[in-house]
């Protein structure tokens, strides 16, 4: 279309002109593209609507970051994250976070086992060997985490950000690609643990799932209650989202992007050359893992459609799942009925202006 701008050819014929990304790459982009437009596909065979989702669940994947996904019950989380992970042929693992499971529960423990003097495990003696826990997949689901308290959530904060366990001492890493996506009920508040400040800024994105449209209620109904389950075929292996995952970070970013992205973060922070409202409803602005993440959400946008380098567009689009967790409202945001988003609309609203 004439009124299109995010055609891919431009964008690539003048990455190539710059040297930015070598030939290669531009075809590896365009593999990305297509295969992107395949897992979308795949996955709607399963999931209903929420594209929105989708797109941002996969950009979090290319950007190497993890997602918390609040929703009411019965909006198909879990089963997206299944369909996800079975998409792009992944391990997968499901952790129920209950207000009983320990640490240890999650990343594994040390067990006693007979072993000979040659180390084998078939008799001469006893020693001990680490048994993997659920954290040990390539994709794995922390399926409603606000129920466990915060001793057992930060058991997963080593693996997020570091990319390893820590156990008695010895350290094993995490195979990738690893991806974590949370689930959280924001109604049920009755022996729910809020998630500490750490632990949220760990997730690169914090998404809502709304209640479908009637029509795509309706469907859903339809589907569901039918003789025939749709599944998911594979469409990636590990190996090719681990090159995905590498173009996404080689991908060049205009200065005018990068200062559009640290500046409205910036703007979150009371004081200095904040809005006034920013002081009068929030307590804490955003740190600047935010403009990190909103640039890395931003290539990765841009990858997926097939362009060359992201657009200050792109950092729009990825404001609100990036700085919603971010942010600390005040108490005179909460009596006047400001939210977080609506603070960051108004902060885009005025950067429009």
């Amino acid at each position: 279309m004439a009124d299109a701008p995010v055609s891919s050819s431009p964008d690539a014929a003048r990455a190539a002109e710059n040297g930015d990304l070598a030939s290669g790459q531009l075809d590896t982009l365009d593999e990305l593209e297509g295969a992107y437009d395949r897992l979308r596909e795949e996955i709607g065979k399963v999931i209903i609507g929420q594209a929105e989702i989708i797109e941002m669940v996969c950009v979090s994947l290319m950007a190497r970051g993890h997602v918390l996904l609040v929703g009411v019950p019965g909006l198909a989380k879990t089963l997206l994250v299944r369909t996800l992970a079975s998409a792009l042929s992944l391990d997968f693992s499901r952790i129920q976070f209950t207000p009983d499971l320990m640490p240890s529960d999650i990343t594994g423990t040390e067990i006693i086992q007979e072993r000979s003097a040659n180390g084998s495990s078939d008799g001469g003696g006893r020693g001990f060997r680490f048994a993997h826990g659920p954290v040990f997949a390539n994709v794995v689901l922390a399926d409603e985490i606000n129920r466990t308290p915060p001793k057992t959530q930060a058991a997963l904060l080593e693996a997020m950000q570091e990319r390893h366990v820590t156990a008695a001492g010895e350290t094993y890493d995490l195979e990738a690609p690893f991806f974590v996506l949370a689930t959280q009920n924001p109604i049920e508040q009755e022996g729910t643990y809020p998630l500490p400040e750490a632990q949220l800024d760990r997730f690169m994105l914090n998404l809502w799932l709304d209640y479908p449209s009637f029509d795509d209620e309706v469907e859903v109904v339809r589907s569901t209650t039918a003789g025939h389950e749709a599944q998911a075929e594979p469409i990636l292996s590990a190996e090719e989202v681990l090159r995905y995952q590498q173009l996404v970070r080689q991908i060049p970013v205009p200065d005018n992007v990068i200062r559009s992205a640290v500046r409205l973060v910036s703007r979150t922070r009371p004081g200095g050359e904040a809005p006034d409202f920013i002081g009068e409803y929030l307590s804490y602005g955003a740190g600047p893992r935010a403009s990190q993440y909103l640039i890395l959400g931003a290539k990765a946008r841009a990858a997926l459609d097939g362009r060359a380098t992201p657009l200050e567009e792109d950092v729009r689009r990825m404001a609100v799942p990036v700085l919603r967790h971010r942010i600390v409202t005040s108490f005179n945001a909460e009596a006047d009925g400001v939210t977080p988003v609506d603070v960051i609309e108004r902060l885009l609203d005025g950067a429009k202006a």
